[in-house]
């Protein structure tokens, strides 16, 4: 059976997209799919790898709003705190995220961190050990504030900010970007670009890396997931750990099949309070384990992907 892409180009669709009429359906698709179009495009990856895995390690607890949200009733009553909500965030910073330093270590891997301004402030020699430990610290806002109802001056400060706390602690200045809850605004992406930053993750289209146009100059994307987050599938949805394990294995079974023929990219999303227990360190441990007896599969840090993505001649661009 043919793969598609094969399919499309014995079928000489691909040539004839711009001189026959045809649906707007199957125009949509044939736009969609620009790696078609691609004369000596190869699934394999420009390191060598076959596959590979991206990691992110949100440092989020901290930096939240009082009473933000929490695993307990959010009914607390106007002029109280949430003393408990405020003790479940507190675990993220000190036992979770210790807690999956050392996991990564065992397994030899390196991550990104999303690290939110105000939490990095508050808790400094953390943020400088995750980045002490070879890990990539990439900014997430100054605080949980609404990033997609800011104006253009008050958004580029907030970013800044964000990024400048994480500099001036750890020193390590970042070049990747993500919004809270990935709801970023129509001037978001202009103004990383104009603050220096190299790519982005706020975007869930596609399973591999992918070049945008902003301002007439290239900008990376390198997707995101909610399909293995903990905080939509554990935090959200009560998916036990074994659950996680399991679903996070079978996305990578089918990643890997597809990675005979497509560039293919896996995240993978962990948060502070949440990843860092000591069961779904447990259940990484065995998605880890798993991953590694594959060959040709690689980890690597956003920053290291969106690298690959600006100097690779097959990259898809939109």
């Amino acid at each position: 059976m043919k793969d598609r892409r094969t399919f499309l180009k014995e079928a000489g669709l691909v040539g004839l997209a711009g001189f026959v009429p045809m649906s707007p359906l199957l125009a949509s698709d044939l736009n969609a799919d620009k790696l078609m179009q691609i004369e000596n495009y190869t699934p394999q990856w420009p390191d060598g790898s076959r596959l590979v895995v991206s990691v992110s390690m949100q440092f989020e607890a901290g930096g939240q709003p009082v009473n933000a949200e929490s695993p307990f009733p959010q009914n607390m009553q106007k002029g109280f705190v949430d003393l408990p909500g405020e003790s479940w965030y507190q675990y993220g910073y000190k036992e979770g995220i210790p807690r999956m330093l050392d996991n990564w270590d065992k397994f030899g891997i390196k991550v990104t961190s999303h690290m939110v301004g105000s939490a990095v402030l508050k808790n400094p020699e953390l943020a400088k050990e995750i980045v002490a430990r070879g890990h990539e610290a990439a900014a997430h806002g100054m605080d949980w504030a609404t990033q997609y109802t800011m104006a253009y001056e008050t958004e580029k400060k907030f970013i800044k900010d964000g990024a400048e706390a994480i500099k001036k602690v750890t020193g390590f200045e970042p070049v990747g970007y993500n919004a809270n809850w990935l709801r970023r605004g129509t001037n978001t992406l202009e103004i990383l670009q104009e603050l220096g930053f190299k790519y982005h993750i706020d975007d869930l289209s596609r399973d591999e890396p992918f070049l945008l146009k902003i301002k007439g100059k290239d900008f990376a994307v390198v997707p995101y997931t909610i399909r293995c987050n903990d905080i939509v599938l554990m935090e959200g949805k009560n998916f036990s750990a074994d659950q996680f394990a399991r679903q996070v294995i079978m996305e990578f079974d089918q990643l890997y099949k597809e990675s005979e023929t497509k560039r293919r990219q896996m995240s993978i999303s962990f948060h502070d309070r949440i990843g860092g227990t000591p069961q779904m360190v447990a259940a990484t441990s065995e998605i880890i384990s798993y991953i590694q007896k594959h060959k040709g599969v690689s980890f690597r840090r956003k920053d290291e992907i969106a690298k690959m993505a600006y100097e690779d001649k097959n990259i898809i661009r939109e």
